[in-house]
């Protein structure tokens, strides 16, 4: 169907990725940058706002009822990859993923696009949208309207309003000594968008890393929903471990991450020793890197893909201990990951330790 959407739209084929700088959540402005601006913005004083932009939580949730409040949340990007239709269901998969990982449930978008003004490839941009349109129903998510710029570069994605009850928020805040880290999908996808743009991805590494950005957490979510949740966050342009650090941050707790028990998509270990590290893993390792202690036995293509900014990751889910292993078990049966990456543990220094503990 992406093909067919593609060769009726597009009259020669273009590719997205060589049009941008930068791919996917690799685009997002530095988290040193975002955290100090926001940081000296006045405080809001609303008691409806149960959780607002104060925090590093991935949506903002507003109450409406004692029941009923809406999760809203907005995300966009440039493509991250070239067939017009993927990069929409990408765009739309990642800009949902906030709503499922608060334990929302989305019902109503509005588009974002930004495209050039020139009126040349205006099948690029129908192609885009059908993909979003495409992922959005699959949600069960309506696209409702949405605004629209010229702009050089190509940027897509969504506002997205879900409904969540009050009494059961999921927020990145939370963790608890002795719970179980764990993460619902395999890292890799910014290296292999990186060497996709320079032409030098295998076709496996983008096939993977397409199926796993088009995935939605919406099954991971309801797997997980039964169990004893202590925090939760979905993994993007920060990283693994800049996600990891805001939910030990938010929760004075610490960190043991098992490198050993972390899934790379296919071939993104071997693009990485080939040097095609995207911007915002410098950017990310910047400003985390002094939170993080690497055991000497961590190759440095694995740390790199621990500061990997990744587009439409997976959960990283705190559970208690008793229900650790069933949880992962329900996240199977569901057709999902379920990396075991280590424990939280009281807060000490460093904030996040990674070890390698294979046998």
């Amino acid at each position: 169907m992406n093909q067919q959407v593609t060769r009726e739209t597009v009259d020669e084929p273009v590719r997205l990725t060589g049009m941008v700088k930068a791919a996917g959540c690799a685009a997002k402005l530095s988290p040193s940058i975002l955290d100090s601006v926001l940081a000296r913005l006045p405080k809001q004083a609303d008691p409806n706002v149960l959780v607002g932009f104060e925090t590093s939580d991935d949506a903002g949730v507003y109450q409406l009822s004692p029941d009923l409040a809406l999760v809203q949340t907005v995300d966009f990007f440039t493509p991250i990859v070239d067939d017009p239709f993927t990069f929409g269901q990408i765009a739309a998969t990642n800009a949902l993923s906030d709503v499922y990982a608060m334990g929302g449930r989305p019902i109503s978008a509005l588009s974002i696009v930004g495209f050039p003004n020139s009126g040349r490839d205006v099948g690029i941009l129908e192609g885009i949208l059908r993909g979003g349109q495409a992922k959005m129903q699959e949600a069960g998510c309506t696209v409702v309207g949405g605004h629209s710029l010229g702009d050089d570069e190509i940027k897509f994605g969504y506002a997205v309003t879900g409904l969540i009850n009050p009494k059961r928020i999921l927020r990145n805040v939370g963790a608890q000594p002795g719970d179980r880290l764990i993460l619902t999908k395999p890292l890799g996808t910014g290296v292999i968008a990186t060497a996709l743009k320079k032409g030098a991805a295998p076709k496996e590494s983008v096939d993977a890393a397409i199926h796993s950005m088009c995935m939605l957490n919406r099954a991971a979510m309801e797997a997980v929903l039964p169990f004893e949740l202590h925090a939760v966050t979905d993994v993007t342009g920060f990283s693994l471990l800049g996600h990891a650090r805001e939910m030990a941050v938010g929760s004075q707790v610490s960190f043991v991450l098992d490198s050993s028990r972390i899934e790379f998509l296919p071939g993104a270990l071997e693009l990485v020793r080939k040097g095609f590290l995207p911007g915002g893993t410098k950017r990310n390792r910047d400003f985390i890197g002094g939170c993080v202690e690497f055991s000497d036995d961590v190759a440095a293509d694995v740390r790199n893909l621990l500061f990997d900014p990744q587009t439409s990751g997976g959960l990283l889910i705190c559970v208690a201990a008793k229900d650790d292993a069933q949880l992962q078990e329900s996240l199977r049966a569901h057709g999902q990951s379920a990396q075991n990456l280590g424990e939280v543990v009281e807060k000490t220094h460093p904030l996040i330790q990674v070890r390698n503990q294979k046998e």
